[in-house]
């Protein structure tokens, strides 16, 4: 297991997560051009079959609808506006790290734009490598962009390769996936970083 510097996970307004995102926030948090680079990078990685989105909102950034898609974030209201949506559920992941599923369920686990705000990281890799099928896949992506306030302290002292490696680190440490492949997307606005791995069989 990695040891992060002391404070790495410390954040700026370490209150309670659930007071700060009660207000909906039915917004794009990146530019259009990122949107379409994460898209097409859930396109080449192959999201389908049974797909959670973790740390979700109201858009889940998928070009087609996977037959089975489960989204999971801290805003209901946000979660119920999803079109793409088939089950919703309301989860504070920095409280408990733990997902409310059986093991080996899902085909492919996406995280958009949302890495940066986990305190615990490796304790929900971990709960992902649990809930995906052997073969499946685990795929983050990340910009610049963030809520410097909820953003952990040791991702915004880094650039974006380091904050690739970080990710990287965390799949490690989860103990439950091959190798990551992290990868700068080709985008026309925000800068558009996407990490991926499988689930080891």
């Amino acid at each position: 297991m990695t040891d992060f510097p002391p404070g790495f996970f410390d954040r700026a307004d370490d209150g309670d997560d659930a007071g700060f995102y009660g207000p909906p926030r039915l917004v794009q948090h990146i530019d259009d051009g990122a949107i379409a680079a994460v898209g097409a990078f859930y396109d080449e990685v192959g999201v389908d079959g049974d797909v959670l989105d973790l740390m979700s909102s109201w858009v889940s950034h998928l070009h087609t609808r996977p037959r089975h898609l489960t989204v999971l974030g801290m805003n209901a209201a946000e979660l119920d506006a999803n079109p793409m949506a088939d089950e919703r559920v309301v989860r504070d992941l920095n409280a408990d790290p733990a997902l409310p599923f059986a093991d080996a369920v899902f085909d492919t686990v996406v995280c958009t734009v949302s890495i940066d705000y986990l305190v615990q990281p490796v304790a929900v890799c971990a709960e992902v490598g649990r809930v995906l099928r052997p073969g499946g896949t685990f795929a983050l992506t990340f910009s610049n962009r963030c809520f410097p306030t909820k953003a952990i302290r040791g991702w915004l002292a880094a650039d974006d390769r380091q904050r690739a490696a970080i990710v990287a680190t965390y799949l490690r440490d989860a103990g439950a996936f091959d190798e990551a492949v992290a990868q700068r997307r080709e985008s026309s606005d925000d800068p558009v970083i996407a990490v991926h791995a499988t689930r080891r069989g």
